[in-house]
C-alpha cells in the first residue's frame, strides 16, 4: 500500500454518534451497555472509516471512536493504577484534574487495543494509523504513589508501550503515532528522559513511527492558556533538535491558526512531517485553499515527498458535520497542493 504524494490523515479522534456517547464534550460516558456497547463501538468505527474514505483521507484512523479519552482509556487496562484512588493534580501546567493513582507495579496484563485495530484493517484496504499515548505524557495524567519518579514510571510505560505497539503492527497497522502534548510543556524532562523513552516505546518496530505535539483540543482550559503564549509559540525548538537526531519517522505539529513559526520545521528536514493545516480551536470550516496555502507556506521547510496533511489535533469536540467538513477541505486542500507540484513536473 502506497501513499499518494501530499497524503492525508488525522491526528486522531473524530466525533462519536450520538446513539454512542453525548455529543460534543470530550470524555463522554458511553450511551450502551455490555454487548450493545461493544457492536456500538464498532459500527462507530465502520462509520468513521467510511466518512474518511468518502471525504479523501489516506491514512484511515479509527476516530478513537472505542475509547472515552486518549490517555486513560489505555491506563485503564493496566495493573497497579487504582482509579477509585484519586488525586487532584496540574495537567501540563495548565490545569487542575482528578486523576487515578498509581499504587503499585504498571503491567499490561492483555492487549489493549489490538482486536480494535484488527477490525479496523478489516474495514478498509488503505493504511491504517493507530494512536497511543506517549509515556510523558500518561505519567503527567496520573498520581503517582508508589514510583515517586517521573522518570522511573515513564520507562515502565515505555516498556508496556512497546508491547502494545508490536502487537498493533502484527495485527496489520501501518502508522503508530504517539501523541505527547507534555512535550510542549516539559522542556528539561524532553531533554533528559523523554525522548529516550519515546524511543524505547518504538523500539524494533517496522510501522512508520510518529510522535503528535501539539497544544492541546480546542477547550477552554488550552485556549486561555494559548492566549498567554505571546505572538510567536516557539515550543517546538526545544524539542525538533531533540527528535531530528532521534529514530521517529515522522513528527506531527500544530500550524493552521497557531503562532508557530513555520521555520521551526526546518528543525526536522529529513523527517516526514505531519503539518496540521485544521484549526481545531474554531468550527469555521477551512476552504480548500487556505489548506493548500498553509501546506504551501511549509514546503520551504521540508520537502513534499515528506509533507503529510492533517489536522491540528483531534476533532472529537465538534458537531459531526463541522468534523466531516473539514476533513473534506483537508482532503481538497492536500489536492490542489498535489495537482501543482504534479503539474510542475510535466
Amino acid at each position: 500500500m502506497t501513499s499518494p504524494l501530499i497524503p492525508t490523515s488525522i491526528v486522531g479522534s473524530l466525533p462519536k454518534p450520538s446513539w454512542l456517547a453525548e455529543p460534543e464534550k470530550l470524555w463522554s460516558p458511553w450511551k450502551l451497555e455490555g454487548e450493545q456497547l461493544r457492536e456500538g463501538k464498532q459500527d462507530a468505527m465502520r462509520a468513521a472509516v467510511l466518512e474518511q474514505a468518502q471525504r479523501g483521507i489516506d491514512i484511515i484512523a479509527d476516530g478513537e471512536q472505542t475509547r472515552q479519552h486518549f490517555v486513560t482509556t489505555f491506563i485503564e487496562h493496566l495493573s497497579g493504577v487504582d482509579f477509585e484512588k484519586r488525586e487532584t493534580v496540574r495537567i501540563r501546567n495548565r490545569y487542575d484534574a482528578s486523576v487515578p493513582t498509581v499504587v503499585g507495579a504498571v503491567e499490561r496484563e492483555k492487549p489493549v487495543f489490538v482486536q480494535d485495530a484488527k477490525f479496523l484493517r478489516s474495514c478498509t484496504d488503505k493504511q491504517i494509523k493507530w494512536t497511543l499515548p506517549g509515556p510523558m505524557t500518561m505519567v503527567d495524567t496520573l498520581y503517582d504513589a508508589h514510583y515517586r519518579s517521573r522518570e522511573k514510571l515513564a520507562w515502565e510505560f515505555a516498556t508496556i508501550l512497546n508491547q502494545e505497539a508490536r502487537e498493533l503492527e502484527a495485527a496489520g497497522v501501518d502508522v503508530i503515532q504517539f501523541d505527547e502534548p507534555a512535550f510542549n510543556v516539559f522542556f528539561d524532562e524532553v531533554a533528559d528522559w523523554g525522548i529516550a523513552a519515546l524511543e524505547r516505546a518504538c523500539e524494533g518496530l517496522k510501522a512508520e513511527t510518529v510522535v503528535h505535539i501539539c497544544f492541546g483540543y480546542g477547550i477552554k482550559a488550552n485556549n486561555d492558556w494559548k492566549a498567554t503564549l505571546g505572538a510567536q509559540w516557539r515550543h517546538y525548538e526545544k524539542s525538533f533538535p531533540l527528535l531530528q537526531a532521534s529514530s521517529i519517522d515522522t513528527v506531527s505539529l500544530e500550524s493552521h491558526h497557531s503562532n508557530v513559526p513555520l521555520e521551526v520545521v526546518e528543525l526536522v528536514r529529513g523527517k516526514r512531517v505531519m503539518l496540521g493545516a485544521i484549526d481545531v480551536a474554531n468550527d469555521a470550516v477551512e476552504t480548500p485553499e487556505e489548506v493548500a496555502q498553509t501546506l504551501r507556506n511549509a514546503l520551504e521547510f521540508v520537502d513534499a515527498d515528506k509533507l503529510i496533511a492533517s489536522t491540528n489535533c483531534g476533532m472529537a469536540p465538534f458537531r459531526r458535520d463541522v468534523a466531516l467538513a473539514k476533513l473534506s477541505a483537508l482532503s481538497a486542500g492536500a489536492g490542489i497542493l498535489r495537482e501543482e507540484l504534479i503539474g510542475a513536473r510535466v
